[in-house]
């Protein structure tokens, strides 16, 4: 990996953009490209096109779970009238990807602008070149593009910290792979996180372009509070969108574990001073009082036996909600440690088997798991606040 000092300064393009008013969309995209030289820099006529948007699971709109379909919209638009042959698909978290880009609205806009939808059905296995990963089941459709335009929703993310350009690119890996490969990292974190950085850098897109015009807080990215957040960005480069979403919204490097682990393995475009930040001032785009996703692990440097002792403290785990719990078993299907079943008519957790994924919080469609803190977890969350 490069040295961030020898790191030449990339570009991130950021304007203003405060509805989703369809006019205003195309206009703020076209301002948001224009200092990257525009779509055309991007993409040349009779080129195959994937736009990757967020489609984690069927809410509408307004939920601020998905990408929002007039972004998706503006974007198709902008990529046919340079020539480009546009298809548009991702792997849900939940639920087949047609009801889920149906109930998101970007069906409807895929249908309307005459683009292909990618049903992401079959997988190649590919060998990422970082190797944390022997091999991983890659959508077919996403290896076939010539280019890879990622449009990511920025969300926060119970396990990560902040989903946006570089998270975005684990929708490449189909269905049920995913748990698998939450299983295979288990609670540690930074690998999982070294795993998502590997493979944003093997399918590399083109162009990322971030829904920061609603995003969410709290509880994200599947149940948190819509925020208005009045951006969109632009770059080439995941990482270095990354670095401007994270200082866009307040947030520290160690909060989101894809950045944590971009400054340990040294990775370029980590830095703010690294890059050259172009259009609308990131001082005035500033977010005040964005509420991250809660901390869900410390370990204060214990290790082996006290550590496993102390782990419900020093952790967060998933807790249900029996008021909003509606016995769906879409958590236990997708579980990867298989430690959640319903019985007695009621959801158990089995917290020894439980590996912190989060991923039923994530997914639950009803929003009836939440996270909560051990004992030690809130002190440390506090003392850190207040420091």
């Amino acid at each position: 990996m490069s040295s961030t000092a020898c790191a030449a300064a990339e570009r991130v393009s950021l304007q203003s953009l405060t509805s989703y008013q369809p006019t205003a969309v195309k206009a703020a995209l076209e301002q948001l490209l224009e200092p990257l030289g525009g779509i055309r820099q991007f993409v040349k006529p009779g080129r195959k096109v994937l736009l990757k948007p967020n489609l984690l699971a069927g809410k509408p709109p307004e939920k601020a779970v998905t990408t929002h379909p007039e972004i998706v919209r503006a974007v198709i638009e902008l990529l046919q009238a340079a020539g480009g042959i546009v298809s548009v698909g991702d792997s849900p978290g939940i639920g087949s990807p047609e009801n889920v880009a149906r109930k998101s609205g970007i069906l409807d806009v895929i249908e309307a602008t005459g683009a292909h939808f990618a049903r992401f059905e079959t997988s190649v296995k590919i060998r990422p070149r970082g190797g944390t990963f022997q091999e991983l089941e890659i959508a077919q459709d996403i290896l076939d593009a010539d280019i890879i335009i990622n449009l990511p929703k920025l969300k926060t993310h119970q396990m990560m910290g902040l989903t946006c350009a570089v998270k975005n690119m684990f929708g490449a890996v189909v269905g049920l792979r995913k748990p698998r490969l939450h299983l295979q990292a288990g609670t540690d974190k930074s690998f999982f996180a070294l795993m998502l950085l590997e493979l944003c850098e093997q399918l590399a897109p083109t162009l990322n372009i971030v829904d920061a015009v609603i995003g969410m807080e709290g509880e994200g990215p599947g149940s948190g509070t819509p925020v208005q957040l009045g951006t969109l960005l632009a770059g080439s480069n995941a990482q270095a969108v990354d670095t401007v979403a994270t200082e866009l919204v307040g947030m520290q490097p160690h909060q989101v574990w894809t950045q944590r682990k971009a400054l340990d393995t040294d990775r370029p475009y980590t830095r703010i001073a690294q890059l050259e930040l172009l259009g609308t001032s990131l001082e005035e785009l500033r977010v005040d009082n964005f509420r991250p996703a809660k901390t869900t692990d410390v370990n204060f440097g214990l290790k082996g036996p006290l550590k496993n002792y102390l782990r419900h403290s020093i952790t967060a785990r998933p807790v249900v909600d029996p008021n909003l719990c509606r016995l769906c078993n879409d958590c236990v299907t997708h579980c990867p440690p298989e430690a959640m079943k319903i019985e007695n008519q009621r959801l158990q957790i089995d917290y020894d088997r439980c590996i912190r994924c989060f991923c039923c919080q994530e997914l639950c469609p009803h929003g009836a798991l939440f996270t909560r803190q051990g004992l030690l977890l809130k002190l440390h969350s506090f003392l850190h606040g207040k420091l």
